[in-house]
């Protein structure tokens, strides 16, 4: 199995393109800590099992570890292949147990700017973010403000803010009259 790498805007987290599906239309899982991971995820579990891993993002067909300041990509990336290979290889199902992301309550009367959102977010965002190794997901909607969550490589990226406030709020804005403000909520 040849598995490609990429750098993200997040120095401390990789991209690994595997070629092929590694949650496919499934939608994507973010794991931030190892605990009770392996439950969930085999594959997310045998990559915390490895020194320096402190987070694992599964995009539809890339996987993304972030890793510890400790611990430097020379030695930690040919161990992330091998997990990774002997993961694919072995047939066990990435994800065992998906957790669902709750999202806020939609209030009344706005659906429609709802819908407007979902869809500038998942044909606009979503793809450019997920071309960085991580993902931003729809939380909620209130008096204007739209509020979303990144994952992966965006979660802990230094630049994942700006690119909050300057990218996705401005094209929000721009298409959706009524959102006046974007902010990020963590999980």
């Amino acid at each position: 199995m040849f598995i490609e790498t990429e750098d993200t805007p997040n120095p401390a987290t990789l991209k690994f393109l595997p070629g092929r599906d590694v949650m496919g239309h499934r939608g994507t899982a973010d794991f931030a800590e190892a605990e009770g991971v392996g439950e969930r995820s085999p594959l997310a579990g045998a990559l915390f099992d490895l020194p320096g891993v402190s987070g694992v993002f599964l995009g539809a067909d890339f996987v993304s570890v972030t890793k510890t300041g400790e611990v430097a990509w020379s030695d930690l990336k040919p161990q992330v292949l091998t997990a990774l290979t002997a993961h694919f290889d072995s047939g066990r199902p990435v994800v065992e147990n998906a957790a669902e992301v709750t999202e806020d309550e939609i209030a009344p009367g706005d659906e429609a700017v709802v819908a407007q959102i979902r869809e500038l977010l998942d044909t606009r965002v979503r793809p450019a973010v997920a071309g960085d190794g991580g993902d931003i997901v729809f939380r909620g909607y209130r008096d204007g403000v739209v509020r979303l969550m990144m994952q992966g490589a965006c979660s802990g990226c230094p630049s994942s803010r700006a690119t909050l406030k300057h990218g996705v709020e401005n094209m929000l804005r721009h298409y959706v009259p009524e959102v006046v403000a974007v902010e990020q909520v963590e999980s």
